[in-house]
């Protein structure tokens, strides 16, 4: 290495020493990640900090390039296979792909193309499927052999396995097919179902999968093939091997034109890849599906971004291990790993007493967290997290951060297990857990500080009565005072009062008086919703509005009629019915009616009233030519619809307009009817606006 000009001989050999023992540390450390995520499938780092080793190897490297050797991970794919299936050597290599991390990133990478190979560029956006690569092999349209990436080059020969996945077609439609296709996709779990598996893996205290990739990576290296057929697995193709796999059925020019022709011979093709021809079109795709990602029911953690047309991916070529011509732009993570600075326990506002773990600050799906919650003392036991463990967290989108489990390779020695309260942390009541009941609660509910903060915090927040800044800091300081025990102590507050708060001034206890005053208006079942009744959110406190229309005639009813409300169950029944039966609950709702508050809905439509789509289940997506989103929810629910914000197998139709997005490809998937605004009114049974001329 040449010195740098100024610096002495010596600094840079010792420079170069601490560069090689450095580089030495971080291979070992991806050597043995790599192993336990392409072998083992138990990966004991998140995917960002894996991608920080790699990042950092990589920056040593380009500056000492004398130190890079043929067996860095910087210059191979992935890891070796499984001993327990037949290797097999792919027709030519599965390369993997250099990946960027923000908008500047992918401007650098998209400038280089340019200058490489002119600005006549289109790309193809794909999302960035979280699961495991497999190539498909067709012989004259027939299924002959499936295996996984691999190290690159020889992969593991799983046909078998994925012979169960019911998204991989045995046979192509069609009658004429290259006599050899090799396909490229991605397997994965849908998150539906992921959730359904770890819910059935805890019930019978297995150990759960940490998340989606794992479970569909465990599921297609199972010994059984039956095995694999109950993991519900899931496949897109993306595309077909680059060198011996281009369809020659369509002397293809583009890798979107061979999109097209895998679709069209029955291989199942996201819905949602799009083609650009500029740099801001593949920067808005990446923008729209950051925000978005949770919009599908599967995990994404980025997208691709590849070159369209093949003759300008041979000009630009490739790397040892990754091709010049396509980039992953990858999302914020969403896992992290986090050392537990100490467990603790909160009682909320239904007076169920969650644990949860105070973290060393660590930036988790955009924000930066410092605590992750678990969900009840059997989830602590079975995860098995103690004080001191480095501990996976996850942060999905709003999600609360929770705790996946500990990395036990971490966990100091000696580390005991932590012993879960039994007296309330807010009023030192003890604690009591009933027969079948998962949870540990405060009995002092009227008593308990904690609780009243919560309730009230809940009684004002957007779900209920959505009082405008009625925060937490003031909730509290107020409770404090003893200005507010019940909601309806929120009525009777004043300006006087309110300007004895800390960093409250007139205005500001003005702003806050009239948003309560605004909330009085607020419709029944948002009423219902913050009066802390078990079991009973937005949907129910709906259901439960329409049909009795007050508070009144709610608290009169028995159980039976409770349970004649269709979508209320018996356990909600019994929760609703049992919170009525409490005179505290019924002073409760005098004082709120004394207060000024709607406690009665008037009928909607009269007395009966029309309701074409009694039992119907809607969904409504996209920008509606003059109907607000709020506006056809209201008359889907006048007109005796369910509406509801994603889309399933029950659902009945869905109603699309502009910028439909994904749920118009579920609905595709699925095979439900999509109509339009037109026809939606039409069914309502209301007078179609005619097009402007």
């Amino acid at each position: 290495m040449t010195p740098e000009p100024g610096k002495p001989e010596s600094l840079v050999d010792r420079e170069r020493g601490l560069a090689r023992t450095r580089i030495e540390y971080l291979r070992s450390q991806i050597a043995e990640h790599d192993t336990r995520y392409y072998v083992l499938d138990d990966p004991i780092v998140s995917d960002a900090e894996y991608d920080g080793l790699m990042r950092e190897l990589r920056v040593l490297e380009e500056r000492f390039p004398d130190l890079v050797t043929p067996s860095s991970p910087t210059q191979r794919v992935g890891g070796k296979g499984s001993e327990l299936f037949a290797p097999v050597e792919h027709p030519s290599p599965m390369l993997s792909l250099d990946n960027v991390f923000s908008t500047e990133e992918l401007r650098a990478w998209l400038g280089r193309l340019q200058r490489a190979v002119g600005d006549d560029l289109d790309f193809v956006c794909e999302l960035k499927i979280d699961g495991l690569a497999v190539s498909l092999v067709y012989q004259n349209g027939v299924l002959v052999r499936g295996a996984t990436r691999g190290d690159g080059r020889v992969g593991e020969d799983i046909t078998a396995n994925l012979r169960t996945v019911r998204s991989i077609p045995a046979r192509l439609l069609g009658g004429q097919h290259p006599s050899m296709l090799e396909v490229r996709g991605e397997v994965y779990q849908p998150i539906s179902v992921f959730l359904r598996l770890n819910q059935e893996l805890t019930e019978a205290n297995e150990r759960p999968f940490a998340n989606p990739r794992n479970a569909a990576a465990g599921s297609l290296r199972q010994k059984d093939p039956a095995v694999t057929a109950t993991r519900g697995l899931s496949f897109w193709c993306y595309g077909t091997d680059p060198g011996a796999g281009r369809p020659a059925s369509v002397h293809a020019e583009r890798h979107s034109d061979d999109l097209e022709y895998l679709r069209s011979v029955g291989l199942p093709v996201n819905p949602n890849i799009e083609r650009a021809s500029t740099q801001a079109q593949v920067a808005a795709y990446c923008a729209k599906w950051q925000e978005h990602r949770h919009d599908v029911d599967y995990q994404i953690d980025g997208v691709v971004i590849k070159v369209d047309r093949y003759r300008q991916r041979e000009d630009l070529g490739a790397t040892s291990r990754a091709p010049r011509w396509a980039v992953a732009y990858k999302f914020p993570p969403e896992e992290r790993t986090a050392l537990v600075r100490r467990i603790a326990v909160h009682t909320g506002r239904t007076g169920r007493v969650t644990p949860y773990v105070e973290l060393e600050p660590v930036h988790v799906g955009g924000v930066t967290v410092t605590s992750a919650t678990l969900h009840n003392e059997d989830d602590l036991r079975r995860k098995d997290v103690r004080e001191g463990d480095t501990v996976i967290v996850h942060r999905a989108g709003d999600v609360i951060p929770e705790v996946v489990g500990p990395v036990l390779e971490k966990r100091p020695p000696g580390t005991p297990v932590w012993a879960f309260p039994t007296q309330c942390p807010a009023c030192g009541t003890p604690l009591e857990r009933k027969p079948g009941e998962a949870d540990w609660r405060c009995p002092n509910r009227k008593a308990c500080p904690s609780q009243t903060v919560e309730w009230l915090c809940h009684f004002g927040s957007p779900e209920a009565l959505d009082i405008e800044h009625l925060g937490y800091q003031t909730v509290t300081a107020l409770v404090e005072r003893g200005w507010l025990v019940d909601p309806a102590d929120l009525y009777a507050l004043d300006a006087t009062q309110l300007v004895q708060l800390p960093g409250f001034a007139k205005k500001s206890a003005e702003n806050l008086l009239d948003a309560i005053a605004a909330s009085k208006q607020r419709p029944l079942w948002r009423l219902l919703v913050g009066l802390n009744i078990r079991r009973v959110g937005a949907h129910v406190a709906q259901l439960l509005a329409q049909r009795f229309l007050s508070l009144d005639a709610l608290a009169a009813a028995n159980l039976e009629d409770l349970q004649g409300v269709e979508g209320v169950g018996p356990e909600i029944a019994s929760a609703v019915h049992e919170w009525f039966r409490d005179p505290e609950n019924g002073a409760l709702i005098k004082k709120l009616g004394r207060a000024g508050l709607r406690v009665k809905d008037e009928p909607a439509g009269g007395p009966a009233g029309p309701r074409p789509l009694d039992g119907k289940i809607v969904v409504i997506t996209g920008t509606l030519p003059t109907l607000s989103r709020e506006a056809a929810t209201a008359l889907a629910q006048k007109a005796g619809a369910r509406v509801t914000a994603s889309v399933s197998k029950k659902t009945s139709f869905v109603v699309v307009g502009q910028e439909a997005g994904s749920k118009l490809g579920k609905a595709k998937e699925f095979e439900i009817e999509t109509i339009d605004e037109g026809e939606f009114l039409r069914r309502l049974g209301r007078v179609v606006p005619r097009p402007q001329e």
